[in-house]
């Protein structure tokens, strides 16, 4: 028996991962751009930035992973679009402090390696970082077996961006009185589907395929909404006008996601039905009855997947640009003086 058979019988299968290897070649050099040195399949990944672009660069990073979201790619054999949800989250993260993402390296791992999930997966992966603007530069397809239940995987991924020193994006700067505008969501993200699963299947007693009037799609459909990238309106945006500071609204919510980008004594009131929540949340919080607005909040983005903080003066020309830019942008609020720096819903 040679060495590579043995390998199989202990349940990892090479070849499955070389013919993987083959099929995505191309979908990651369709993210490379000339600063991308090196090809798939090297030790490391090979990236030179074009530092005269920046007067005083820095290197901003971020990793995640997309959470029990996995879970319904599972359910309904739908795998290339997780790995865009991934690298949007990723890459939405860094934007907040005025980064332009560069790269991206992910991290697959299954029990036993599958090429076609393998190869759809990635396939997301790469048209996440063509929506972000940002190179697959390489990653880790792991294949471990009895680690992961059969047909499961779990998936992560680590973002590189830069970012001129003067220009980073901290929050400093806001103050009472500047406008919360919230761009929409697409649905829950890459958050709350532990609670949103209890719900929907435990509770309400559906599946993946259960066609819902209110959602006018089936659930599968509604849970899988792409997580958006904001990377193109946002630096659109910041050409014009100043941009004081930015809050990705993912675990949390928007209670306890706006904190951390507001300077002390400062809290924010945002303005329940200034913006059209999506019909998922409305379904959500209609089965869990017993759930209080504020833990909805607290879990679910609720439609806002990005707040952009701006003085109030530039609030009107903010809107129109963004909304040029095809976002469904919206005055949710404004930040006020608060000294235990709390997030009122009215």
């Amino acid at each position: 028996m040679s060495k590579q058979k043995a390998y199989a019988t202990a349940g990892v299968n090479i070849d499955a991962a070389d013919l993987t290897k083959r099929n995505i070649k191309m979908l990651v050099r369709g993210t490379f751009g000339p600063e991308v040195l090196t090809d798939i399949g090297g030790f490391g990944g090979l990236f030179a930035p074009n530092w005269k672009d920046y007067k005083d660069p820095v290197l901003v990073s971020s990793a995640d992973g997309v959470g029990t979201k996995l879970k319904i790619a599972f359910m309904t054999g739908i795998h290339n679009t997780v790995g865009a949800d991934l690298v949007s989250h990723c890459a939405n993260d860094i934007l907040v402090q005025g980064a332009r993402p560069l790269f991206f390296m992910d991290y697959l791992a299954m029990g036993q390696h599958n090429p076609e999930v393998a190869t759809a997966v990635i396939e997301g992966v790469a048209n996440g970082c063509k929506a972000s603007h940002c190179a697959l530069l390489g990653g880790e397809m792991a294949e471990m077996p009895d680690f992961y239940v059969p047909g499961e995987y779990d998936l992560a991924g680590t973002i590189v961006g830069m970012v001129d020193r003067e220009a980073i994006i901290t929050g400093a700067a806001i103050s009472a009185g500047d406008a919360l505008i919230g761009l929409a969501s697409d649905g829950l993200h890459t958050n709350g589907y532990s609670l949103a699963r209890k719900l929907l299947f435990d509770s309400a007693g559906w599946n993946v395929t259960t066609r819902v009037e209110a959602l006018g799609t089936t659930v599968g459909e509604a849970l899988l909404a792409p997580h958006r990238s904001y990377v193109s309106p946002v630096f659109t945006l910041r050409e014009t006008v100043d941009i004081r500071g930015l809050a990705h609204i993912t675990g949390g919510g928007l209670k306890d996601n706006l904190p951390r980008i507001l300077p002390d004594g400062l809290g924010a009131r945002i303005h329940r039905g200034s913006w059209p929540e999506l019909p998922i949340f409305k379904v959500l919080q209609d089965i869990g009855e017993d759930i209080e607005t504020h833990e909805l909040f607290q879990v679910f983005n609720m439609g806002i997947g990005m707040v952009v903080v701006v003085p109030q003066i530039a609030s009107g020309e903010a809107l129109k640009i963004l909304q040029e830019c095809g976002e469904r942008a919206y005055m949710i609020g404004e930040v006020v003086s608060d000294v235990n720096r709390a997030i009122h819903i009215a």
